[in-house]
C-alpha cells in the first residue's frame, strides 16, 4: 500500500458563540484544514487541523499557523517527502517530514491523523488499537467559558452546562485577574462543592509574583488546578514551586523535547497534550508516555476542532494510563440527529461527520468503528468549504518507486 494523492479543504461551521482566550482573538472554527489523503488501492483516510495563527509556544519558541501556510507546506514539503511510502511506517514518515521542513506542526498533523485513519481501516481496527489498547471508554468533557463572557453570562452557562452533566469547567482567563478571582467565586457558589473548576490563562499572567499570588487566592475556592499561568519553563517551574494548587503545562509542552524538559526542571505538575501541538498521534503518544513515566497525570485537549479532529483526540485520550483529566472536546451536534445537548460543550451548530459521538453522563464514548470511526458527510463537506479554486482544493497524485 502506497500513499498516492490528497485533497486539502479549508472548512468553516457556525458557532454557538464565539469563544477566545488571552492569546487568541479569532473565534474556532473559521478556516480548519480537513485532509483527504488516498492510497493506491483506494483507501481513504481524514485527517484535521485547528490551524490558528496567533497561538504558539513560549517565546516564539513554536509559531502559528494559518490555513494558507499548513496548506502550502503540505503541497511544497511535505507530500512530496512521503508520496510512494507506506502509511505503516508512520516514524519514517516522521523523520522524512521533519527532515523536508522543520516545525509547522499542524501540517504535519493533519498528515498523521489521515494515516493512523487509513491503517486503522486497512486492518478493520479502531485507532486506539494501533496506539497500545483502549484503558478507558468514556473521556470525560470540560466546557469551557471563553474569556469574552462576562461573568453573569459565564456563570449561568457553567450552570447550565452542569444541568447537562458535565463534571468540570474550565475558565478561560489571564487578563484580568480581579474579574478571574470573581467569576471563580461566583462558579464555585453557583455550581456547588462537586463539580471540578479549573483555570487557564494561556500565559496571561505578566509574572510569576502575579500569577502565585492571585492563585493562592485563588484555591480557597477548591480550584483543580491552574493551567499555564505564565510564559516560559522557568517562570512555569517558580508558580509550580510556590503553589500547593497543581499547576499544568499547556503552551509549554508541545513536543516529547518539551515533555523532557518539564521533566526535568520539574516546572509542571500536569501536562496538557494535543494532537496538533505534537504533530500528530505518533508523537503525541510519546509525550503521554514520557509524562507516565514520570508520574505525571495529563488530558488531551483541544482547540474546538470538527469531527474529524475530535474523534482523533478521543483515540489518544483513551489510550493512556495517565490521561484522566478531562478534556476540552465539542460535544459533537449534526443538523438532523437529535441535541444530546444545547449548552454543554456545544461549539458549534453542525458538522462534516454524518453522526454525532456519542455523550453520556459528562463523558464522549470513543468510537469503536474502523480508522477514526467517523464517516464524512461529502455534502456537508462541501457545503462548508470554501468555493473550489487552485489555493482551496487541491488533488494532486504522485508515482513513485519509494
Amino acid at each position: 500500500m502506497k500513499i498516492e494523492s490528497y485533497k486539502i479543504y479549508k472548512v468553516s461551521i457556525p458557532t454557538r458563540r464565539r469563544h477566545t482566550w488571552a492569546s487568541s482573538t479569532a473565534d474556532v472554527g473559521q478556516g480548519w484544514v480537513i485532509l483527504e489523503v488516498k492510497t493506491d488501492d483506494g483507501i481513504v483516510g481524514y485527517g484535521e487541523a485547528t490551524t490558528m495563527p496567533e497561538w504558539g509556544g513560549d517565546f516564539g519558541r513554536y509559531y502559528g499557523e494559518s490555513y494558507e501556510t499548513t496548506e502550502v507546506v503540505i503541497r511544497d514539503n511535505l507530500f512530496p517527502a512521503i508520496a510512494g511510502m507506506d502509511p505503516f511506517d508512520i516514524d519514517l514518515i516522521h523523520h522524512r517530514m521533519d527532515k523536508a521542513i522543520r516545525g509547522f506542526v499542524y501540517a504535519k498533523a493533519a498528515i498523521d491523523i489521515a494515516l493512523y485513519d487509513i491503517m486503522g481501516k486497512a486492518l478493520d481496527k479502531p485507532v486506539y488499537k494501533l496506539l497500545g489498547g483502549q484503558h478507558r471508554k468514556a473521556i470525560p468533557i470540560a466546557h469551557s467559558l471563553g474569556v469574552v463572557l462576562d461573568i453573569e453570562a459565564a456563570v449561568d452557562e457553567a450552570v447550565a452546562a452542569c444541568g447537562e452533566g458535565i463534571k468540570t469547567i474550565k475558565m478561560k482567563g489571564g487578563l484580568d485577574p480581579v474579574r478571574d478571582m470573581e467569576l471563580m467565586e461566583k462558579l464555585r457558589k453557583a455550581v456547588g462543592p462537586h463539580i471540578n473548576i479549573l483555570v487557564d490563562a494561556n500565559q496571561g499572567y505578566p509574572t510569576a509574583k502575579d500569577a502565585i499570588k492571585w492563585g493562592k487566592r485563588m484555591d480557597r475556592f477548591d480550584l483543580q488546578y491552574l493551567e499555564q499561568p505564565v510564559e516560559g519553563f522557568d517562570q512555569l517551574r517558580e508558580v509550580t514551586r510556590m503553589l500547593e494548587v497543581p499547576v499544568c503545562a499547556d503552551e509549554s509542552c508541545w513536543t516529547p523535547t518539551d515533555a523532557l524538559d518539564i521533566v526535568a526542571k520539574h516546572a509542571a505538575d500536569y501536562i496538557s497534550i494535543y494532537v496538533t501541538k505534537a504533530g500528530g498521534l505518533y508523537p503525541a503518544r510519546t509525550v503521554a508516555k514520557i509524562a507516565e513515566c514520570a508520574g505525571i497525570r495529563c488530558n488531551v485537549n483541544g482547540s474546538g476542532e470538527f469531527g474529524v479532529g475530535t474523534a482523533a483526540n478521543l483515540h489518544m485520550a483513551c489510550c493512556g494510563a495517565n490521561i484522566d483529566l478531562a478534556s476540552v472536546f465539542p460535544i459533537t451536534h449534526v443538523e438532523g440527529c437529535p441535541e444530546q445537548t444545547k449548552v454543554a460543550a456545544r461549539w458549534y451548530m453542525d458538522d462534516i461527520i454524518t453522526r454525532p459521538f456519542q455523550y453520556d453522563d459528562g463523558c464522549l464514548l470513543v468510537p469503536d468503528g474502523p480508522g477514526l470511526g467517523v464517516e464524512i458527510d461529502r455534502e456537508k463537506l462541501k457545503k462548508y468549504s470554501e468555493p473550489s479554486s487552485k489555493t482551496r482544493v487541491i488533488t494532486l497524485k504522485f508515482s513513485s518507486s519509494l
